[in-house]
């Protein structure tokens, strides 16, 4: 078949560096919130750990609880943290860039570790040691013709802002996240045209959809800390279309992405409210530049005050970005009957169970479909440029004696995504790159574990953070080497 991908078309893989680059505490890095979260299987909770102001340990789930009064972040003995490792691209981008470049990358998507800039996140100048690094990662990508996309913030916030100053409740983060940009826009200007303000940006305000019964006071803070974050993308986003005409600003969004489970219009609609306030309430926001019309119900919804989101409207007015980016795994079901079964065995429950998908072993639906489904509802919306800067198969790998990958479901997955990113573009969608995540292994976000294996590039690391990590191509990495080499034409 004739495949549509244009001249020019951005090929790729997606890392981010809490997950990957590990170097925790060198070269000048302050902490993360993710340096004191624990490891777990998809059957337990990671665990964010603290010291209690009478010297006890403690801990709590990282997708609900915080931090008692008076207690503080700590790394405690007797747990594993595997951010602190990651998969050490710290130590190993030369090698890692090359094999990317081996595969015919055009485009990488990586994260700038906030911490790693400004330790503390307040700090009067920025770390050298951290800015120098990022520059040669930066030089290495050019060397081989690969356009970085920078994620300003991605899960990766200083831990001093967490713990002193509330994080992105305090509107003074703001600030904070204004000056950093500023620093990294200024060193990396000749180096990096592609940005993204904020990674899944509209995972501040999941918790309602993901813990049935949330409790209010857990659910408003995060509408508090979004908002907060749509100010400083829009501040940076409008001082970068000032000081830097060659870039390109974008926002990316977790694609939750959903059906109706039956033509009950009683389930049309609840799938309706869902995807609005679960996705299109950020994406119409930042791209549009205004709050939708539905946010005033979301807001009553919650018991908040209507003023404090609009106080800000021309400063969103004046930073709306230039292109839109979201992460594509799967998608799930909206219905009102509450007896249907939960899927999402991985991360908590992500909807109701689709009768027509088959699902993976951390519960998610592969459903290449959706990807086309979702890339078309996108554009008609917005018509603006597109990106596809996640989407990839979590599945168990196995080493052979011969250090080779045979991971053939994988491909099987990929080759189904890439068809449907190629009907999409014979629709007319404006799709200008794919950046699949964990193109090579790197930590769960949502478990901590080295099982789950997204990677082109095996990396031998357990769930322990035993291994020599060495790296090994997978039959993937092939498949994708050519499926690049005919710009989609042979997958």
């Amino acid at each position: 078949m004739t495949m549509s991908f244009p001249k020019g078309f951005y090929w790729g893989g997606a890392t981010a560096a809490n997950q990957y680059e590990g170097g925790w505490n060198e070269g000048g890095r302050g902490p993360a919130k993710t340096d004191v979260t624990t490891g777990a299987t998809k059957d337990t909770p990671r665990y964010v750990t603290y010291i209690n102001a009478d010297g006890t340990p403690g801990k709590f789930n990282q997708f609900g609880g915080s931090l008692p009064e008076g207690a503080k972040y700590a790394v405690l003995d007797g747990y594993y943290y595997p951010n602190h490792i990651g998969t050490d691209f710290y130590h190993h981008y030369k090698e890692d860039i090359a094999l990317f470049a081996e595969m015919g990358y055009t485009m990488f998507r990586l994260s700038i570790s906030w911490p790693r800039i400004f330790p503390h996140g307040n700090d009067e100048k920025p770390n050298q040691e951290g800015l120098d690094f990022y520059r040669k990662v930066f030089e290495e990508l050019h060397k081989y013709n690969i356009e970085p996309l920078v994620t300003i913030s991605h899960y990766d916030d200083p831990l001093n802002i967490e713990e002193h100053l509330g994080g992105w409740e305090n509107p003074d983060t703001i600030g904070l996240y204004e000056k950093y940009c500023h620093v990294i826009f200024e060193e990396y200007r000749d180096l990096v045209k592609y940005w993204l303000t904020f990674n899944e940006i509209n995972s501040a305000i999941m918790f309602a959809s993901f813990v049935p019964n949330a409790p209010l006071e857990l659910i408003r803070p995060g509408y508090i800390r979004l908002h907060h974050q749509f100010v400083a993308s829009a501040k940076v986003v409008k001082y970068a279309h000032e000081h830097y005409p060659n870039f390109k600003m974008g926002c990316m969004i977790a694609g939750f992405i959903s059906y109706p489970l039956t033509c009950n219009p009683k389930d049309v609609l609840a799938n309706q409210a869902r995807i609005q306030d679960n996705f299109y309430y950020c994406g119409d926001t930042m791209v549009r530049g205004y709050y939708p019309s539905y946010a005033r119900k979301t807001w009553k919804r919650y018991g908040l005050d209507e003023s404090f989101f609009e106080k800000d409207a021309q400063i969103l007015k004046e930073g709306h970005v230039d292109f839109f980016s979201y992460s594509y795994y799967a998608t799930s079901c909206e219905t009102v009957d509450k007896e249907a079964k939960k899927d999402g065995a991985g991360n908590m429950s992500m909807g109701y169970k689709n009768p027509y998908l088959e699902y993976s072993e951390w519960g998610w639906a592969m459903d290449p479909d959706g990807l086309r489904y979702s890339l078309n509802d996108i554009y008609d919306r917005y018509q603006v440029p597109i990106m596809v800067v996640e989407n990839g198969l979590g599945a168990i790998d196995k080493l052979e004696d011969d250090h080779t990958v045979h991971d053939d479901y994988r491909i099987s997955y990929m080759k189904a995504h890439v068809k449907a990113m190629d009907e999409a573009l014979q629709d007319g969608v404006d799709l200008i790159a794919y950046t699949p995540w964990g193109c090579i292994d790197l930590v769960s976000a949502g478990t901590g574990e080295m099982r789950k294996r997204y990677g082109f590039i095996y990396v031998d690391m357990d769930d322990e953070g035993k291994g020599t990590l060495n790296r090994y191509r997978k039959d993937s990495f092939y498949w994708y080497q050519k499926c690049i080499a005919t710009n989609g034409e042979e997958i």
